[in-house]
């Protein structure tokens, strides 16, 4: 099967960018799930937290400026579409920041990255699995992120 995007690239580009503007960020999302529990995750996009002080526009231009696409504005994100097809989504809420400013540094091919941290993630997955607006399929997903973050990690040799 020929795989048609790369999250790793894109949140490379994406990480060299909010570098680039002096923009503290974090990875979050599955993607994050995926390297604090060891487990690969399946997920839609690649997700990162942005200091809400940043200005929308210089960030959407620097965005541009790197190939990247945007696909939509929210009140609380900022979606974009990675040259390689790959969607990344920036979270840009003052409800971030404190996290952003704990995130950890991790190294993704040679290149320093920060993500949130595993308490931090924690605590957003409860949030996000507690939200009754949520929708049902990603109030579960949140929830099963959440046992796998607390150490409810499949053994792949057991049994039905």
């Amino acid at each position: 099967m020929e795989q048609t995007t790369d999250k790793v690239a894109a949140l490379l580009d994406a990480a060299q960018v909010l570098d680039g503007l002096g923009a503290g960020y974090a990875l979050i999302g599955g993607v994050a799930v995926g390297i604090h529990t060891g487990i690969p995750r399946a997920t839609l996009d690649t997700d990162l937290a942005v200091i809400s002080t940043l200005l929308r526009p210089a960030i959407i231009e620097a965005m541009q400026r790197a190939g990247f696409r945007i696909i939509g504005e929210f009140e609380h994100s900022i979606n974009f579409r990675h040259p390689n097809g790959e969607p990344v989504q920036l979270a840009v809420d003052a409800s971030f920041d404190a996290m952003i400013a704990r995130a950890e540094t991790m190294t993704v091919t040679g290149r320093a990255i920060r993500i949130i941290r595993k308490d931090d993630l924690i605590a957003m997955k409860r949030r996000a699995a507690a939200d009754p607006r949520r929708p049902k399929s990603k109030a579960l997903r949140d929830q099963a992120d959440l046992e796998l973050l607390l150490g409810d990690v499949p053994d792949p040799d057991e049994g039905w």
